[in-house]
This record gives structure tokens, C-alpha cells and sequence, in this order.
């Protein structure tokens, strides 16, 4: 990609929506030939793709997370995680996305294959099988809040998509705004995601996801560090084109 980029004189290149807008070493060769990379930079694309480093940099940062382990190195470790958890609890990838390298662990029985079929996908799908643990939080709604970030520190929060009918952790139907919000959680749940993002010292366009509790309370999950294929739904309740967003941040504009 980068070759043929170079041999067109490309001035700024866009990822899309896939894996590879979350490819930090596409990135940083974009960087390395003068090319404009429209996301974030590599190193932010490594930082916040992590989702251990992340959950770690937002719990230092106030920002509310889910009950939950660090990495775990094996079977054992994730046994004694659990217990002091309390089951159920869900077993993540921390270089996870898309769905892959998740399972839900009801009991102890089902751990050890849990863990070893989530790992092993993980190692596939992203190269890196390294697994933590969090409480399974249900009922719960699944909350995504959409953010721009300028290269000066200016971050614009464009509210929440639900999108928690979902099959095989795939999202089916995104909705905005979400039907249970308060303008009141609404505005603390965008202060948070505003204040993860600037944490982070993320720039271009992202994603913070929450879950949401009947009471109220909500937990950061991760961050999606690259335009999101549901994005189309924000930009018809805002009237905002977040592609041409993401061209302009990428060209140093406010």
C-alpha cells in the first residue's frame, strides 16, 4: 500500500473502517515517507489498542472501569482471578477486537477450555494471545460515545450510539440516541469519554464504549481507535461528516 502511495506522490492516505485503520505499523510508515495517516498515530493506535494499558491509563485517570484482572499467564492465574472476581466473568483479549478472543465463564469447569480457545483466537486473528479477566456486568446496555480530537487539544463529543442487541459480540442494530439516557447521564458519560480521550492524548476520530447499568453506572471497555463502520448513524443525527473531520484533523486544522 505504501509503495504504490509513494509512487502516486499520495499526500495523506485513509484507512477505512477495517483492520487495518488500527494497523499501528501502517502508521508509522505513513509518518516515517511524509504521508498524512487519517487516524490516530501509531503509537497512539499501540497505547490504546492494548486493552489491559488502556484500562490500566483510564483507572488512573478517574475514568469508571469494570472490576477485572490484569494479564493473565495461564490457567492458574486466571482461576485465581476469577475467584476474586466472582463468576461470571468474561475473559477478553487484550489486543482483542471485532468480537474475537471473548468468552463468557459461567463456572470453573468451564474456564480452562474457555481460556485456551480464546487465546489461541486472539493469537490468530491479532498475533497476540494475551488474555485478562472482568466481572461480567448483566443486564446492562452496550454504550459507544463518539469523539473528535484535534491536533490542538480541542475535543468534541457527538453523543452516544446503543448498540446492545448484538449476536457473537457483532453489533446488528446501532441506535442514537439511546432511548434510556438522561440529558443528565448523557453529560456525564460524554465528560468521561471526553476526559479518557484527552488521558490518552488521542487525536483524530474515536470511540469510547461503556457499559451502562439499570442504576446508572457505567464502566469504560475500550477504546476504538480508528472511524467506526456504524459511524454513518452519528452523522445523521448530527449533520456532521466525520470522513471529511477526520481529513481536516489529519491536516492539522482545528
Amino acid at each position: 500500500v505504501n509503495g504504490a502511495a509513494i509512487a502516486w506522490k499520495a499526500r495523506a492516505i485513509h484507512p477505512g473502517y477495517g483492520f487495518l485503520a488500527e494497523n499501528a505499523s501502517l502508521a508509522k510508515l505513513c509518518k516515517k515517507y511524509g504521508i498524512a495517516f487519517e487516524g490516530p498515530s501509531g503509537e497512539l493506535i499501540d497505547r490504546m489498542g492494548d486493552k489491559d494499558a488502556a484500562r490500566r491509563l483510564m483507572k488512573a485517570s478517574g475514568v469508571p472501569i469494570i472490576p477485572g484482572s490484569g494479564i493473565l499467564e495461564n490457567v492458574d492465574e486466571a482461576k485465581k482471578a476469577a475467584k476474586e472476581i466472582g463468576y461470571p466473568v468474561m475473559l477478553k483479549a487484550s489486543a482483542g477486537g471485532g468480537g474475537k478472543g471473548i468468552r463468557l465463564v459461567k463456572t470453573e469447569d468451564e474456564l480452562e477450555q474457555a481460556f485456551k480457545t480464546a487465546s489461541s483466537e486472539a493469537q490468530q486473528a491479532f498475533g497476540d494471545g494475551r488474555m485478562y479477566m472482568e466481572k461480567y456486568i448483566y443486564p446492562a446496555k452496550h454504550i459507544e460515545v463518539q469523539l473528535l480530537c484535534d491536533e490542538q487539544g480541542h475535543v468534541v463529543c457527538l453523543g452516544e450510539r446503543e448498540c446492545s442487541i448484538q449476536r457473537n459480540n457483532q453489533k446488528l442494530i446501532e441506535e442514537s440516541p439511546c432511548a434510556i439516557m438522561s440529558d443528565a447521564l448523557r453529560q456525564k458519560m460524554g465528560e468521561a469519554a471526553v476526559n479518557a480521550a484527552k488521558a490518552a492524548g488521542y487525536v483524530n476520530a474515536g470511540t469510547i464504549e461503556f457499559l451502562l447499568e439499570k442504576t446508572g453506572r457505567f464502566y469504560f471497555m475500550e477504546m476504538n481507535t480508528r472511524i467506526q463502520v456504524e459511524q454513518p448513524v452519528t452523522e445523521w443525527v448530527t449533520g456532521i461528516d466525520l470522513i471529511k473531520e477526520q481529513i481536516r484533523i489529519a491536516d492539522g486544522r482545528e
